[in-house]
């Protein structure tokens, strides 16, 4: 298995950053296997959306309905809410896995795998690609 370790900067907002143009070079020219994208936080997950749309917006107002950015949680340490971003990745999970065919992610049209963080307190973020190659 290949894998490598890459470090992206998110700044002190909640976002949804697309990552397919990494994924797609990382897995170009190695055959047929799989892709396995792992984000090794506590407070970050990776989701199969579309972007450019608006779907990165509304998956961002989900979460914030689904888990405030208040006061209610019972971890807490860091920006008011921070709780929340620990509960996240129960939600959106901190891996995904492309299938990967002539050395191109089998992703759907309007597909793009994205590494959403809410949390604010933590502006840098590492996320590990994995390629599986079939046997």
């Amino acid at each position: 298995m290949d894998s490598e370790m890459r470090t992206y900067r998110t700044g002190g907002q909640e976002t949804v950053r697309d990552l397919t143009r990494d994924c797609s070079d990382f897995v170009d020219g190695r055959g047929d296997g799989l892709l396995h994208v792992f984000v090794p936080h506590a407070t970050a997950g990776i989701a199969i959306i579309e972007t450019g749309a608006g779907s990165d917006e509304d998956l961002l107002a989900a979460l914030g309905d689904l888990l405030p950015a208040d006061d209610r949680w019972q971890h807490r340490h860091g920006s008011e809410g921070h709780g929340r971003s620990h509960v996240m990745p129960a939600l959106v999970p901190p891996y995904a896995t492309v299938p990967v065919l002539g050395g191109r992610l089998m992703l759907g049209t309007w597909q793009s795998v994205c590494l959403v963080d809410l949390n604010v307190d933590n502006a840098e973020r590492q996320v590990r690609l994995s390629f599986l190659g079939a046997a």
